[in-house]
């Protein structure tokens, strides 16, 4: 027997394939994983189909949220922390339409025995399996693609402490589409080689509709994230191929011309951007026509969505540019925050220059669900602010305690407050950019730094959360200096954002 301890994670939206993938599973030689987890990300446990009888004592299901397979998966390993999983050494991921080798098994504990230190991930390989008697249909090329992707987990083995120390898997990836290559770079970031193995598992080509090839240009948006997140070159480091997106931006910008300048009257060139358009789609069109069977089905379908597919990329690549413009690095302290402490003025209330008067309190808008909603959870939340008010003769202790006294009428009461009077002449410790607000709110909290998440305004609250050890959120407003924005570890749009990065959506 392998000394070997592993779990395999498998998210499913209840998918008839899962039966498939779990009997290969059951009938592969080699040793069974200590843990196998079903993710159901749709639907609740009762529904899922009766496992092989070898799997019944390893199977766990555990119930999803609905939020993609990013969040199915973290649900999945994070899972595998108590009883006999605490010893767990590497998290298997498959997919819910695999099928894994007769010897997958056997093969798997070869490729991650065989590893040093330094390999924090292994791929396995993927086969899809194409007609013989005929050529490929576009669908079927583009499945056929993923047995040169890199990294897919599809079947991809990680070490679990090297998902813990990168955060695990980035949730705001809603699809299965880029997540796998933004944790393999955030990975290998981290100083980890990955590597390729020899087990074998195959995807074979399920059914889909004629539309398909249009709602997966909804991954522009993801590709938009990567960018941001990786930087101009992350196809290169991802190795993912360029797509087709240049090419469409131009074929839907010849489009919107054409139909603009015909509007204004403006025919000649209203024509020259009508035959931009359709000598750029019947390209895009041949392009994908000619390798295929050339049906008279495939023909009309391939006309349709070559049509359809440019200006859906376009406008997925621009609702990517407007959502992802804030978005940060994921966090990579993995698992939910034990308390939550915010800035005062600026993030949960509108900053009013060394105010005392409570009538001026008002409420940024949302701050006030975003704190019913941390209490549902039953965490802890905190007030951390400078009141240099105090120090500076503009302010009372009195009139900040009202101040405050009228924040609580608001919001309710806080667990804690952690008040600085001091201007930075004092020296004190407490001031932010100091740490000593935090670690003062932490021990009376009796929640070590690291397990709290600090969400301000300004880079003072960044750099106090980092001073003390805490996890820090930067929520921008038009004060926000560049700067601060550029430094900050994660940026979030909003209270609401900042939170459902940090601890996760409500549930």
């Amino acid at each position: 027997m392998s000394g070997l301890t592993f779990a395999v994670v498998v998210p499913t939206i209840g998918r008839a394939s899962l039966a498939d993938l779990l009997t290969s599973i059951a009938r592969a030689e080699g040793p069974l994983p200590q843990q196998l987890i079903v993710v159901r990300d749709r639907g609740g446990p009762g529904d899922l189909l009766a496992p092989p009888a070898r799997l019944r004592d390893v199977l766990t299901v555990v119930p999803g949220a609905g939020e993609g397979p990013a969040a199915a998966r973290n649900r999945g390993w994070r899972a595998t922390t108590s009883g006999i999983a605490g010893d767990i050494a590497w998290i298997v991921f498959l997919d819910d339409d695999v099928v894994v080798g007769e010897r997958w098994l056997a093969e798997l504990v070869d490729d991650l025995e065989a590893q040093p230190d330094e390999v924090g991930g292994v791929q396995g390989r993927l086969g899809v399996p194409l007609p013989r008697h005929r050529r490929p249909t576009d669908w079927e090329r583009n499945t056929a693609g993923l047995q040169s992707s890199a990294w897919i987990t599809a079947d991809m083995a990680y070490r679990r402490q090297v998902l813990a120390a990168a955060g695990g898997f980035d949730e705001r990836f809603p699809r299965a589409f880029r997540e796998d290559a933004d944790l393999a770079l955030r990975v290998r970031a981290r100083g980890y080689r990955l590597v390729r193995g020899a087990r074998r598992s195959f995807h074979p080509v399920r059914p889909a509709g004629r539309w398909v090839s249009v709602r997966m240009q909804a991954g522009n948006a993801d590709d938009v994230l990567m960018r941001r997140l990786h930087g101009r070159r992350w196809r290169a480091l991802a190795e993912a191929p360029r797509g087709r997106r240049p090419a469409h931006l131009a074929v839907t910008a010849a489009a919107a011309a054409a139909v603009l300048a015909g509007v204004t009257g403006r025919h000649r060139l209203a024509t020259l951007g009508l035959l931009g358009w359709l000598g750029g789609t019947a390209r895009f069109a041949w392009s994908r026509i000619s390798p295929g069977p050339r049906t008279a089905d495939e023909v009309a379908r391939m006309v349709a969505t070559s049509a359809a597919i440019p200006p859906a990329a376009a406008a997925h690549w621009l609702r990517g540019r407007w959502r992802h413009r804030h978005a940060g690095p994921w966090p990579v302290e993995g698992g939910v925050p034990r308390a939550v402490l915010f800035d005062r003025d600026g993030t949960l209330i509108y900053d009013v220059s060394y105010n005392g008067d409570p009538a001026k309190v008002r409420p940024v808008d949302g701050a006030v669900e975003v704190i019913r909603d941390l209490r549902s959870r039953g965490l802890p939340v905190g007030v951390i602010t400078n009141q240099s008010g105090i120090g500076r003769g503009r302010l009372t202790q009195d009139e900040v305690n009202r101040v405050n006294a009228r924040v609580e009428q608001i919001f309710g009461r806080f667990d804690v407050w952690a008040v600085c009077p001091h201007v930075d002449a004092d020296g004190c410790g407490c001031r932010k950019p100091a740490p000593g607000l935090i670690l003062d709110a932490a021990a009376r909290l009796g929640i070590p730094p690291a397990d709290i998440v600090v969400i301000g305004d300004i880079g003072a609250d960044v750099e106090a959360a980092r001073a003390a050890g805490a996890r820090a959120v930067l929520v921008p407003t038009e004060t926000t200096r560049a700067g601060e924005v550029r430094s900050a570890p994660l940026v979030a749009p909003s209270l609401a954002t900042a939170v459902r990065l940090t601890v996760g959506k409500a549930r």
